[in-house]
This record gives structure tokens, sequence and C-alpha cells, in this order.
């Protein structure tokens, strides 16, 4: 695929062959001279930190090496995906950003939101589920969340889980706060679910594909059911989605992990502009998710299907949505589909919880009870999610 200077970080991302991460890093090298070092001797650590030690570092689990190869290695890789071998594909890795925008105060006994998935009636709570939110960590003092089942990990180098930013706390209430609150309205889904922060934006809310692969790996191997991403990265009419997610996140399904990621937030409807569903949400095994606004309609920012490249699957509440903020602030209202994104992980944890269906199988219930929406199907893929 292509990807603009600006967008891409110098380095690659190859994709290998499935259960061929062995032989295929001994290939990687023997084409290069780069010499990897493998998530599997090293767990936990970031892959700036693997990079010191060596010039590329093994997603062990997803079957991906990142690498800092020059033009000529580059060939030599690409030259090797297009023959029979354990290296499947070569392509440019991006640089990532949390998709959100600010809005302004709420009431009521519970969020919109919630009242428009039907969170604030279902008898679910996510118990015994565990949710994964890659993002920019997570305020770890916040009073809402002292009682809670949270377990932390960190894939920015030099960096701890706290969250900086405040987008990753936002996402985490919505997904997993709690539906009741003494300080506002009840503003989570799945109250009760156990908590996976994963930091792979930064506190500026910017990170690279290397970040958030190694947070999918993470999430896989502590089994957790739904990963939920809020961010990504524009995607050009007729542009590919990546191979290298796309296998990973077929990989993840196989594993009993969904991946649900933001459209994008680069519409301007208004104006008569529809952007295409953004990276990696435009890839077919991952959950697209798209915005509509308190009166079910969509959201003026709200990335849609416009090509073959990347579809909505499904919408969430994305305007105005109220939710927990780091610091003495505590609670703040966004709009993006970054906001959509965790109402419809949430749902998705509560349905874990009340039928025991993970991947695909939680998909399909997902998409049979959606709410259908007398909008373009390109817009809102299955309709509104709505809770068991």
């Amino acid at each position: 695929m292509t990807t603009s200077e600006e967008s891409s970080t110098g380095r690659y991302l190859v994709l290998l062959e499935d259960n061929s991460t062995i032989i295929g890093t001994r290939e990687l090298t023997r084409l290069t001279g780069i010499r990897c070092a493998n998530t599997a001797d090293a767990a936990g650590a970031a892959p700036g930190e693997l990079f010191r030690e060596a010039g590329g570092v093994v997603l062990n689990e997803l079957g991906i090496a990142l690498i800092a190869a020059a033009p000529d290695q580059a060939t030599a890789l690409q030259r090797a995906a297009r023959e029979t071998g354990p290296i499947a594909a070569l392509e440019p890795e991006r640089r990532v950003f949390a998709i959100g925008a600010e809005a302004a105060a709420a009431g009521g006994e519970f969020t919109w939101g919630l009242q428009a998935v039907h969170a604030d009636q279902a008898e679910p709570t996510g118990r015994g589920v565990r949710v994964a939110v890659l993002d920019t960590g997570m305020d770890l003092g916040h009073p809402d969340f002292v009682d809670r089942d949270i377990v932390t990990g960190s894939f920015v180098e030099g960096l701890e889980v706290q969250d900086g930013h405040g987008h990753g706390t936002h996402v985490i209430g919505t997904s997993c706060g709690p539906r009741g609150s003494q300080a506002g309205p009840g503003y989570g889904i799945a109250s009760q679910a156990s908590i996976y922060a994963g930091k792979v934006l930064d506190d500026d809310g910017s990170g690279t594909d290397s970040g958030i692969l190694s947070g999918i790996q993470w999430a896989i191997a502590n089994n957790c059911s739904v990963v939920s991403m809020s961010l990504g990265a524009p995607a050009q009419p007729g542009e590919p989605y990546s191979g290298a997610f796309e296998r990973v996140a077929q990989r993840a399904m196989e594993r009993g992990t969904l991946i649900i990621a933001a459209a994008g937030n680069e519409s301007e409807r208004s104006a008569g502009l529809i952007a295409p569903v953004g990276h990696p949400a435009n890839c077919p095994s991952i959950m697209a998710v798209g915005a509509v606004d308190p009166q079910i309609q969509i959201a003026d920012f709200s990335s849609g299907t416009v090509d073959d490249s990347g579809q909505v699957d499904f919408v969430g509440p994305g305007v105005d949505v109220y939710s927990s903020w780091p610091g003495a602030e505590r609670y703040r209202k966004l709009s993006g589909t970054s906001m959509a994104t965790p109402h419809v992980s949430g749902v998705a944890a509560l349905y874990a919880q009340r039928y025991q269906e993970r991947a695909w199988g939680l998909w399909a219930r997902m998409s049979s009870s959606a709410r259908r929406l007398r909008l373009p199907a390109t817009d809102v893929g299955s309709g509104l999610v709505q809770a068991p």
C-alpha cells in the first residue's frame, strides 16, 4: 500500500506466514542481515526497548516483525514476499492517533449514549469478561475505578500507563465505567468487566502500528474477549487495507479475541465530503464503528463506506459523550468515532457474559440484535448496537 512520508515512521512491518515465526525470522535475517529480538523472550517490553538490542522485533504471538530496513533490504523482503516462503508481506509502519474532539457538560440519571443502546436497562454487567482498551492509558487514581479489577501494560517506551492525555480514561469510562455515579449521570456500560488498560499512544495522543500490535498481542495473551481501539490513521479513497493487520485480526479471532476500532472522523458531511473508513478499522476482520448524534443521525464527522477497501459495521453514540477524565476535572464531554467505539465494546462485553460467545459468534449476536436505522447501510452498517 502507499503511505505518505508524514504518516510513516520509516520502519516496516513484515508479515510472516501462519505458524512460521521461527523460520520466517531466520529467513528475514538471511535476506537482510537484520537480527530480531523476540517478544517471547522479553514479555511486556515495548518495541522501542527491544530495538536498543537489535535491528528488529518479532511479535511472536502475532507473527509480525517490525524492522528498521534500508531500501535494498526492503527490496529483498518485497521480492521474498512475492515468492513461496515464510515471508508473506511487507508494508510501511504508520503513525496513528487518538480520534476525538472536545464538547461541552451533562445531566440526567444516565448518559444519552447508555440510554440509546439500552445499557441502562441491561441485566449483564460484563462480570468475568476481560476488555482490553488500547489508548493513552488510564488515570489509575480516578475515584470511580477504585475497587475495579484493572490490569495495565505500557507499550510506549519510557512511559507508564498513567494517562497524561485524557482520551484513554474517557473511552475506558464509556466501555467499562460505572452505571451510577454520585457526581453525575451513570456513563459506563460493562460496569463490572475486568479492565485491561494498554497504553499504546503517548501523552500527546500519537503512536505507531508496532505499539498497537504489541497491545493486541498482550490482550490475546491475557485471554481478553474484546479489544477496543479508539485510534487510527486516515485512509485515502481506493487505498487497500493493511494485509498485516487483517491477518493479525484473523489470528486474534481464532484465539477468541474480537477487535473493535473507530472508523474515523475525516468526513465533513455538511460540505458533501464522506471520507473512507481509516486504518486499521478498514480491515474486514476488525469491527469498524461509526458515530451517531443524540437525534440518532449520522455524525457530520463520521467516516463511511465509500469503496471496497473498508466498511462501517455498526454505529454507536459519538456526539457529546460524557465520561471519566483524569485529574481534578474528573469528567468531560467529547465527540468522535472514538466515543462511539467504547459503546460498542462495552455492549460486546455484555453479550460475551450473557451468551458466553467469543469472536465471530459475538459479532453475529450483535449484528442480529442491532437497531436498524433509516440511514444508508454505508454509513451505519448493521445499525445501532443494543445491549442484551
